[in-house]
């Protein structure tokens, strides 16, 4: 496919977001009777955001272009969605406005001056990717750290394929393989939102959904989800178990591109173990240049 449709996009999250709030939760009245549908009606999505239950229907058919930001508002509240399901929710209707409009590309390559911030960064792992999980620039820690994905036959390493595509290595490292799935899926279809016309996002996901039946599941949920700060439970080959506090940063300057710094707090095992690992990564480096 040459792009993902912007109006199957935007019927298969709403009424997936509608199916997953009861009367109940909604504040509305739960009459006896069978519901043949799962989760809220139309009509009742139209009665909570205060528009006509046709408007309603048309948003749903895939039709945003001419909602305002005050519908928009009124129908994320009446769904109770998320910060991230909001964010997503306004930039399918930004799309809608603008058709085969794409948003500038993310660099392919990393500037000097950030390949330089990252060498400075000396006592953690830091490294930068961009919203299709590539990972375009690492620091020595980092190579460390992520051995078990960056080593090996690969041209190019990517965190999705390595998730989905080599579940049993995957699984060993990463300690909550299924909740890190989850995310990643989510924060693909987060990218896919801002930009359905990016055609290696297009690739990534049609190869992650051949291959891949995990995959295939969390796609099809709609979820969607923010980069933000979090832990990463990992466990390495060398060190053992490293649970690590991560920060995950937009770069204003180069728009699509992610910096990621791992830290531990001092005098905790993790700790100790990042600076195992730095100097497990030293001997590495110090054997390649012998």
């Amino acid at each position: 496919m040459a792009t993902l449709d912007p109006r199957t996009e935007i019927k298969e999250f709403l009424s997936s977001r509608r199916a997953r709030i009861t009367p109940e939760q909604a504040g509305l009245p739960a009459y006896g009777g069978h519901r043949r549908v799962k989760g809220l009606r139309r009509e009742e999505v139209a009665l909570l955001a205060g528009v006509s239950v046709d408007y309603y229907v048309r948003m749903e058919r895939g039709s945003l272009a001419g909602a305002s930001d005050g519908v928009l508002d009124a129908v994320a509240a009446a769904l109770h969605l998320t910060e991230a399901e909001r964010e997503h929710l306004f930039q399918l209707a930004r799309r809608s406005r603008t058709p085969g409009s794409p948003r500038r590309r993310p660099a392919a390559t990393v500037r000097p001056a950030l390949r330089q911030v990252l060498a400075a960064i000396t006592d953690a792992p830091a490294w930068i990717c961009n919203g299709r999980y590539d990972v375009l620039a690492t620091n020595p820690l980092a190579r460390a750290l992520y051995s078990p994905m960056l080593t090996g036959s690969r041209q190019s390493a990517n965190t999705a394929r390595f998730l989905y595509l080599e579940p049993d290595a995957a699984r060993t490292f990463f300690v909550d393989y299924d909740r890190v799935t989850s995310d990643v899926a989510a924060k693909l279809r987060m990218e896919a939102g801002r930009d359905p016309h990016d055609q290696d996002l297009i690739a990534l996901v049609g190869e992650l959904s051949t291959r891949s039946e995990l995959f295939r599941r969390q796609w099809a949920s709609q979820n969607v989800r923010l980069h933000r700060s979090g832990r990463k439970r990992l466990h390495h080959p060398v060190v053992g178990r490293l649970d690590l506090d991560v920060e995950s940063m937009d770069l204003p300057t180069d728009p699509g591109l992610l910096l990621n710094v791992y830290t531990a707090p001092a005098g905790t095992a993790a700790a100790d173990s990042l600076a195992l690992l730095a100097s497990w990564a030293a001997g590495r480096e110090t054997q390649a240049l012998s």
